[in-house]
Formats: C-alpha cells, sequence, structure tokens
C-alpha cells in the first residue's frame, strides 16, 4: 500500500511538471536583446549580430518529494535543500544537503505454527536510521537552447557523504530447524540499542531536467544511480537504510533516487551571449 502510495505521488507529480511546461511552452523569455548592423566600408549592410544578456547566478529550492512522503509515509520524515551555480552557458556546480529518518519493520513470511496452510507474517527486527548526509559536484546542460529559451537537460555527477546512526529497537530469533515448535522464534529482545557515528560514502550519477516555469522559478527533477565507496557499520547490525542513498541491498554496492525540485534563481550577472544573421539584400 505504501509502495502505491509513494508510486502514485511520484506520478502526479511528473504529470504535474509536464502540464507546467507544456503550458509555458512559447511564453516570452524576459531577456535583454540588442542588435548590431555591421556595415562595410560604403555603408551596405553585411549582418545583423543580435545579441542575448543570459543571466548567471545562483539556484537555491527544496525537494518537494521528501516533504510529501513524509505526509503519506508513516514512520519517515526528510528534507533536502538543493542548489546550483552557473559556471559558463551550459556548466553548473551543484550541491544537496539533507536530512532523513526512518523507520521499518522487517518481516518474514512462514507457514502458521496453528495451520500450517496458512501464511503469516512474522516480525525479525525493527530499526530506525536517521543522520544527514550532503552531496557535492557538476551538471552539464545537454540541451540545445532556442535564443530566449531556458530549460536544461543535464547530466552530471555526485560526491557524497552520509553521518548517521542506527537504533536496533526490537529483534527476534527465527530459526528455521525447530522440531518441537516449528515456525517459531526462540528469542529476542526488546531493549533498544543505538549504534552511532556511522558514516558512508557514494558517487552518483545523476540525470535531470529543470525548466523555467515562472520568471526565475525553476521546476526540476532527477534519477540518480549511486555507487557506494565505504560504508562502516557495527558488528551487531548491518546498515540496512542510508540517508540520501536509501536501500542498502545485500552483495551489492549500486543504490537508486530521485528529487523533484522547485528553485527560485538568483540572477547576479550577465553575459552576452551573440548569434549573427546575414544582412537582408533587396532585390534588383
Amino acid at each position: 500500500m505504501k509502495k502505491s502510495i509513494s508510486s502514485s505521488v511520484s506520478l502526479v507529480l511528473f504529470l504535474g511538471f509536464l502540464f507546467a511546461n507544456i503550458s509555458t511552452y512559447g511564453q516570452e523569455e524576459r531577456q535583454e536583446v540588442q542588435f548590431q548592423v555591421v556595415d562595410d566600408p560604403d555603408g551596405t549592410p553585411r549582418d545583423t549580430t543580435i545579441v542575448y544578456k543570459q543571466k548567471y547566478g545562483l539556484r537555491v529550492g527544496v525537494d518537494i518529494s521528501r516533504p510529501l512522503t513524509s505526509f503519506f509515509r508513516d514512520r519517515y520524515t526528510g528534507l533536502e535543500l538543493v542548489g546550483d551555480y552557473r559556471l559558463s552557458e551550459n556548466l553548473f556546480v551543484a550541491a544537496e544537503l539533507g536530512n532523513e529518518k526512518l523507520s521499518q519493520t522487517e518481516s518474514l513470511r512462514v507457514a502458521s505454527p496453528d495451520n500450517p496452510d496458512q501464511i503469516v507474517d512474522l516480525d525479525l527486527y525493527d530499526y530506525t536510521t536517521s543522520g544527514s548526509y550532503i552531496k557535492l559536484g557538476v551538471d552539464y546542460n545537454t540541451y540545445g537552447n532556442w535564443f530566449g529559451e531556458q530549460n536544461f537537460i543535464t547530466i552530471g555527477g555526485r560526491y557524497a557523504f552520509a553521518s548517521f546512526s542506527q537504533t536496533l529497537n526490537s529483534f527476534s530469533l527465527y530459526e528455521t530447524d525447530q522440531y518441537f515448535n516449528p515456525n517459531t522464534f526462540s528469542g529476542g529482545s526488546d531493549q533498544p540499542q543505538e549504534f552511532s557515528g556511522l558514516t558512508a560514502s557514494w558517487l552518483e550519477l545523476v540525470v535531470g531536467y529543470k525548466f523555467e516555469a515562472f520568471n526565475n522559478i525553476y521546476m526540476g527533477m532527477s534519477a540518480r544511480l549511486g555507487f557506494l565507496v565505504s560504508n562502516s557499520e557495527s558488528d551487531v547490525f548491518p546498515n540496512l537504510w542510508i540517508p540520501g542513498f536509501n536501500k542498502v541491498t545485500d552483495n551489492s554496492r549500486w543504490g537508486v533516487g530521485y528529487n523533484y525540485s522547485i528553485s527560485y534563481f538568483l540572477p547576479l550577472y550577465k553575459k552576452a551571449r551573440k548569434k549573427r544573421e546575414p544582412a537582408l539584400t533587396e532585390n534588383p
């Protein structure tokens, strides 16, 4: 049910962003345009240079998927701030800073001790992971904007680092080879055990899309493929989930993630982008 709600929220957000993009398509970009006519020595117009003043500056915002997930998903809270700074026409330095807390219960599906034909879920353990993370890297725009258009399809990378703690709230010991009491637990504990000072780092491949919905207000989304570089964990309980990286899979260093952002662009200065147009000649 939770996965269905999360998938539905993602679909609604995607359709909303798509609709916003379609509705804003063709809007006139508020850019400074200048025309410079270059003449031959005899005064005959040779060509015209169109100069667009492109905006450079800082874009800051928030990932709106995490507050929505906090609302719809039990035992989860999260917040992520996003930002990037335009270095050149297509190159951006980017960063994300976040904090997440998740509690989960892992269950085992076995035959009921009272009725072997009935399948039941037995709780193995319940744990809580809480911590912060930071991601730093670059994005490169691969989309060829028309003059005056401010949309970006980017590919980039991040180096990410997380510091977190993990609490084993309760656990049960299950043994499959039980002659007298099959499919039951042989023991466990409900005394919380906290493991602090845990860290992890990973590399991310990021593919994203941003468009200017309104003047200086951008909507965006991105998909992320992470590769776990380091993962310090306790000897008692492994790290099953890492803030910013998401679920850790057995015998695999790969993880996936996403975000949906809304951000505001703060223009700091402008640079000219020129395009030469052939001069119109009169028919004889």
